[in-house]
């Protein structure tokens, strides 16, 4: 049994996120199957280092999956990006170890947000970016990100469902850089819970806004309440950018 890492870059526009949903045909995951199957002969199931949101895209998310058929590296990746649709690209394949596992080798995750902070619209970025069109002051925005990193119980910053696993993730790193008409955040952490990252960057788009005191999200934190969070950013502009392992 072969053991093949996948390394692919979607464009999740058109998908309801990562994770199979039924006959897969609306998820990423369930497109990738799909073709695999074909070339395998038998039915593949494919393990991903995590699971991206519905409109979320990503740089470089990193899957596994263990087929019967011996196949080389280049005869799956040339098969994959010859019948996957044009906004989802294999960009790397590798024979792995046997006990490689995408999910749970995973020791952090680098998630990219864009925010395209002009008066007008970009009619090339509207799909890949929010748009904001009040100016923000990145400085307090910087201020409010430092109240994130370390390690938090961030039940209020989550729309998870399931109540009964942790909520406490550890944010390494939060950057916020601007160029040429965009903000970049860039969150490095442990893992992430769903809408985490989007639900992060719209309390830092309020603060930018002036609508929120930085000094208010450690109460917010420590509330466990998600009624206290505002808005949440929109899911175009967050790009799963790295997984470590």
């Amino acid at each position: 049994m072969n053991n093949y890492k996948l390394t692919i870059q979607y464009d999740g526009g058109r998908y309801k996120g990562w994770q199979r949903l039924g006959n897969g045909d609306t998820t990423v995951q369930g497109k990738i199957e799909n073709v695999l199957t074909e070339l395998a002969g038998e039915k593949i199931e494919i393990i991903g280092s995590g699971r991206t949101d519905a409109g979320v895209h990503a740089h470089a998310q990193i899957a596994n999956f263990k087929m019967r058929k011996n196949v080389t590296e280049d005869e799956v990746m040339h098969y994959l990006n010859r019948y996957l649709p044009n906004d989802i690209s294999v960009v790397d394949v590798t024979l792995i170890h046997d006990r490689f596992h995408a999910r749970y080798n995973a020791k952090d995750k680098t998630y990219l947000y864009k925010i395209w902070n002009v008066q007008y619209p970009h009619p090339f970025m509207r799909k890949y970016s929010m748009h904001v069109e009040e100016k923000l002051d990145i400085e307090k925005m910087r201020k409010a990100s430092q109240y994130f990193l370390g390690k938090h119980d961030f039940t209020s910053y989550s729309n998870a469902k399931s109540k009964k696993k942790s909520m406490v993730r550890e944010i390494y790193s939060l950057e916020i850089n601007e160029n040429a008409g965009f903000i970049e955040i860039k969150v490095r952490g442990t893992g992430f819970l769903y809408n985490m990252v989007r639900k992060i960057v719209g309390t830092l788009i309020e603060v930018g806004l002036g609508e929120i005191d930085a000094a208010a999200i450690p109460s917010i934190l420590e509330s466990k309440e998600r009624i206290q969070t505002g808005r949440m950013a929109d899911a175009e502009g967050l790009y799963l950018e790295k997984v470590g392992f």
